[in-house]
Formats: structure tokens, sequence, C-alpha cells
């Protein structure tokens, strides 16, 4: 980080705006200092009179106006390879001349700033402007591309404190922009904080184009950053492509708050009683009474919560425990996940079967409507389930400290009257499996879409390999675990057979092996050894059913009489691998796309684990159009679907000692 010279301190940050390239790591904050703040990019600069630059005066003379109608606008103009792709955002309580004027100032502010960069971004308080030669429209705007701005003056009171309020506020902030503000922009103040700093101001927004779901996630995700970049600061704001967050000691918008958050100030305040939330007009006095009433009802459910988890743990401590401990903290850290059983029974009702949605070797999932309207899935274990609270207790103790736009999220659990009910945000398009194997559905999966759901599949395993706090091993990566949203954004799910590994391990060995044959890791299936290498496997697997519109059956019954990995090779050894590509993207998807995907599944599934790339690989070899890629080996072997290795192992790969069926978990 450079900073540039001149009376307004301004700062200059060189990092890509670029769509699929992957930043190494957050940057570092920016002072606080007068705006604008300015990013310029690091991947090719235009010449005077270019046609770059001809679009871009294009641009300049049409986006203020555009985006002063919605406060947002987004733009392409011209033609590959000068295409400009562009993004303004005007803060949500910006009026229609301001939002205009200061995105018009953007523009010349932009090259006197950055010259002739193709990539750039601005910001100022009112409004922020991207512009870029790649298409940064289509990229996660959670973790990628973020810019941290820091108030150089700390609290002198305790962090841990401050940062709880600070993360309090805007947590209460989002949850109104995401589900209740159709600009996904809110406003609020907590105020009876403390003496040395009695008000907190925060203000956090999305652009108006995302789904409530995908806002608050986006903005859950930056919010977490807060602690590690932010910490103890007076002020600061992360800005992301499609959402951003601020906070101050002093009032920074316009208008009344969205909500305000009174904390009450008492010498040893009750645990865990939390502020009461109320919008703009409200009174104070209406706190007394509102007090008054709640505090003996919130005191009682307090009582029945902390019942409910002693209950639970003693319950999960009496059940088998997972390849790692669970600690007191994990089942502890899910109190505010808990829901009513008549709750979730209303919103399925009663689990009706014209909401049944799938069926596993868990139990059921149902589809249902929250009181708030957001639609959810419902994973109701079967009480005659062997594996069920095993399943509970990972997804529990995993799923619900992870938070990635390519991870399904945990909205709650239940565990009322023998029920053993798990609640994920609801996926409109169900697994990818009940699409792409279907011949007249899989017309809808076309090469954009495929390739955007290697591209999340591939982003939600480098997060939990690599990314996360935690590092996870899925263990049961494939087709029918893989949801889609409504736009066709892949989500992991099912944790059930997740495992954690600590820092200092790679490997682990179970003479229990659990899965589905065909995406079944030789070493796991053989020898019980699994890592982070066995999830890349199962990933290579996904790419070459993704591309192929076959499944893997992991035998020598499949359609050919050969398995799909084995099937897929023979056509890439002999070059007609154009033959087996699903009919619907054959011809209507760029050829050597194509064959580099085709390339990145052979070295996924390689036999050896050394030989397979790390995920974080994985991404950079399909983002990058220069990796040069290594020649794949030959595949010795695939797992058959009778269950009976005999024929196909070799004396470096000995039989597990125990056998498994095809699919020891069925989803």
């Amino acid at each position: 980080m450079a900073t540039g010279a001149g009376a307004k301190h301004r700062h200059r940050v060189s990092f890509r705006l670029a769509a699929g390239l992957l930043l190494a790591s957050l940057l570092a904050p920016l002072a606080a200092a007068q705006p604008p703040w300015w990013v310029c990019g690091n991947s090719g600069s235009y010449t005077k009179n270019s046609a770059y630059q001809s679009n871009l005066s294009q641009l300049s003379a049409t986006l203020p106006t555009n985006a002063s109608r919605d406060l947002f606008a987004t733009a392409a103009v011209g033609a590959a390879p000068a295409t400009v792709y562009a993004l303004a955002l005007c803060r949500g309580d910006s009026n229609a001349s301001t939002c205009e004027s200061c995105v018009s100032m953007a523009f010349p502010e932009a090259q006197q700033l950055c010259g002739f960069d193709e990539d750039v971004a601005v910001f100022y308080d009112d409004c922020s402007l991207r512009f870029s030669k790649h298409n940064f429209l289509v990229v996660d705007g959670s973790k990628a591309n973020l810019t941290v701005i820091a108030n150089q003056q700390t609290v002198s009171s305790p962090v841990e404190v401050f940062d709880a309020a600070v993360g309090k506020l805007l947590n209460a902030t989002t949850s109104y922009a995401a589900m209740n503000s159709s600009r996904r922009f809110a406003t609020g103040v907590e105020e009876g904080f403390g003496s040395s700093y009695p008000t907190i101001y925060g203000l956090v927004q999305c652009t108006p184009d995302m789904s409530p779901a995908d806002c608050r996630s986006c903005l859950d995700d930056i919010i977490a950053l807060t602690p590690q970049h932010l910490g103890g600061r007076r002020g600061g704001r992360i800005i992301g492509v499609r959402c951003n967050f601020r906070y101050e000691l002093n009032k920074f918008f316009t208008g009344e708050p969205t909500l305000r958050l009174q904390t009450p100030l008492a010498p040893a305040p009750a645990p865990n009683v939390m502020p009461t939330v109320t919008t703009g007009g409200r009174t104070r006095n209406k706190m007394k009474v509102a007090l008054a009433i709640t505090l003996p009802v919130v005191a009682l459910l307090l009582a029945i919560t902390i019942l409910c988890l002693c209950f639970l743990r003693r319950r999960l401590a009496r059940e088998d425990a997972p390849s790692y401990p669970t600690k007191p903290e994990d089942i502890e850290g899910i109190g505010s996940l808990l829901l009513n059983l008549s709750t979730i029974r209303a919103a399925t009702d009663n689990f009706a079967d014209s909401n049944w949605v799938g069926e596993g070797g868990f139990g059921a999932v149902y589809k249902g409507v929250l009181p708030g309207g957001q639609e959810i899935a419902v994973k109701r274990f079967s009480q005659s389930s062997g594996q069920g609270i095993q399943e509970l207790k990972n997804e529990l103790v995993l799923i619900a400290k992870l938070q990635h736009k390519n991870l399904v999220r945990l909205v709650g659990v239940c565990l009322q009257e023998h029920e053993k009910l798990l609640v994920y945000e609801y996926m409109p398009n169900r697994s990818i499996d009940t699409i792409l194997f279907d011949p007249e559905k899989s017309k809808e999966l076309d090469w954009g879409r495929r390739f955007s759901i290697i591209n999340g599949i591939a982003r939600g395993l480098n997060y939990l390999h690599e990314d996360s706090q935690l590092k996870i091993i899925h263990r049961d990566l494939k087709a029918s675990n893989v949801l889609l949203h409504s736009d066709y954004t892949p989500k992991i799910s099912d944790f059930g057979l997740a495992r954690l590994f600590g820092g200092d391990q790679s490997r682990e060995a179970t003479n229990s092996v659990v899965g589905t044959y065909g995406y079944m890791a030789p070493e796991y299936a053989m020898r019980g050894h699994y890592s982070i290498k066995s999830d890349v496997f199962s990933f290579g697997v996904l790419i070459l059913e993704i591309l192929t519109g076959r499944r893997s059956s992991g035998s020598y019954s499949f359609d050919e009489s050969v398995d799909l990995i084995s099937l897929v090779w023979e056509h890439w050894n002999t070059g007609t691998i154009m033959e087996i590509m699903d009919s619907s993207i054959r011809g209507n998807a760029p050829g050597d796309h194509m064959l580099k995907c085709i390339h990145i599944g052979l070295l996924c599934v390689q036999d050896n684990p050394v030989d397979r790339p790390a995920m974080s690989k994985v991404n950079v070899m399909l983002s990058s159009s220069t990796v040069s890629l290594q020649a794949p080996l030959k595949p010795e072997f695939f797992i058959p679907k009778s269950g009976t290795y005999s024929t196909l192992y070799s004396e470096s790969y000995p039989r597990a000692s125990k056998s498994t069926s095809d699919s020891v978990s069925q989803k």
C-alpha cells in the first residue's frame, strides 16, 4: 500500500477488480482520511482515443443519470475485448441529484487518480463507482475485492465489549435491510452503551438487486471481519462489490435511524438480556413499561433455554462421539438458533405430504415458510435412523460456524418432543442431480450456468479446506448434496459425515467407510484414509458429471459398460472428448474452456492423492487462462457398485477392514 501526497491524505491501493480472480487476503485497513478513497487495478491500461476509452466516455454520460433513479445502476458497454463493466451505488439516504452529481464526479476523478488503468474503484461518502474490463458483476461480493477504511483513533473501554456492541448494532440493522427494505438499506443507533461512548451509529447496504438471503449472507460475511480488521476502532467501514457497512460514534447519515437499540445501564445486567429494538418514532417511556413486562418473561425463557441446552449436552454425550472432541462451547453456541416445534409445524403445515421435497437415510426434508415470509427446508431425522444423532451433532458443531455464499445456511434447530429437526434456507432449484440428469431439465443448464456452478463448488470447498477458521473435510460431496438457489448459485449441503481436522493433521483413517460409491477416492474406499484430497477427488467426479451429463455409478454397469472416469479418460486419450459432452452444451460452448475443465477434472481424480491439486490451486486454474496444466495420468482404480473389491485392488491398496454397501449414506 502506498500513500499518495497532497493535503487530502489520499490513499491508493493496488488490487484487481476482476471476475474470477482471487485475492490472496483482505486488504489492510486504510486510515479514515477525507474521501475520495480509490483502488487502482494492475491488470493493464488503455490508451488515449482507444475503443476502451470511447466506451468509458459513453458510460460516464449515461451511468450517473441511470444511477440517480434507483440510487444504483450496472452497465456493460462495448464489444470484447474493449467492453467496460461498471457498477454505481449511492447511499440509501441520498437523493437523486446528490447521487447523480457524486457518480458524475467519480469518472474524471478516477482518471486523475489512476491514469489510464482499466480497473478502478472510487469511494465517497455518498457513492461508489467501479469499472473494469473484466466482468466483476458476477463475482461473489462478500469476501472478494474488499476495501477496509478504518478510523485511526481507538476506544479506551474494553475492546471486546465495544466490538460486541458494534456487532450487535450491525447485525440488527442487517436483518432489517435484508428482510424489510426493498432498497436493501438501513441505519441504526445503539444508545445507553456506556458513559464514554453513549451512542454508536451504524449503516448497512446491499445492491438493491440482491435477494434477501444473498444480502444477509453478504453482510454477515463482511461484518464477521470487523473484530479482525476494525477491532477497537472508533469508526470504520468495509466495502465489497455488492454490500458494505459503516459505524461511527457520531451521526453520519441523514434522517432518523431505521432502528434504535437501547441497552439499559445497570450495575449487573442479567446475562444475555437483549436490548429492545424500536423503529424511529417510539418514545423512551414505553421502554420502561416494556421492560417491566418483558424482563420476567425473558428470564423464564432464558431458564428454559439453559435447561434445554444442558439436556442436549447430556444427550449428545451419551451418543457415539465423532472423530474429534465435541466441546461444551460448541453446543452452547446454538442457543440463538433454537426454534420452537410449534413454529416449524405451522411453517410446514404439520409436515404435510404436499410439503415433502426429499428423502434420505436420515429421514425426510420438508419445505416451509416462517412467519416473516422466509422459505425454509426442514431436515427431519427419522426416529429409527441410526445415524440421526451423529449427523445432528456434526451439523450443529460444524455448519453453524460456517458462513459462505456457496455453503447452505443453517437457520435453526429444534429438539422437542423426540423430534430432531435442522432448518436450512430453502433452495428453489433443489439439488443439481434433479436437473443435470433429467433429459429435459438439463437444458436449463447452459454452459455459463454449468461453469458458474463448477466455480461456486470450488470456492465453497476451498473455504472449507483453507479459508474458514475450521478445517473441514466434507466426505460426501456429490451431485445430490449440491443445492441450487433460484439464480443457480450452488451451495454445498449435508455436513452429517464431515470431519474437523486440526492444523497439524494431514490425513485420518477409519474402519467405518461411509459415503457414496462413484464419488469415493480410492484411498478412502480401500484403506479408510481420508483427507482434503478425498474431497478433491469427489469434486473432480462432479466436474465430469456436470460436463457430460452422465452419472458416476462407480461400476462396470454404465451405459458403455465402463465407469465415468474411465470413459472420460478413453475419449480424452483418443482426442474424441467432445463426443461425450452433454448434448445441450456441445457446440454451444467454447471448446477450449470445456477441454480445460475436463483436464482439471481428470487431475482431481488422480489415483494418488499427492497428484491431485489443492482446491486453492483448482480455483486458480479455473480462473486463469495462462496457468499451464500438467498432463493427467491414466486412472487405474475405480469403485465397483457391487461393494466387492476383489478384482480391482492392487497390493498397494489393501482392503478396508469393513465392507460397505453401494451408498452407505443415501441422501
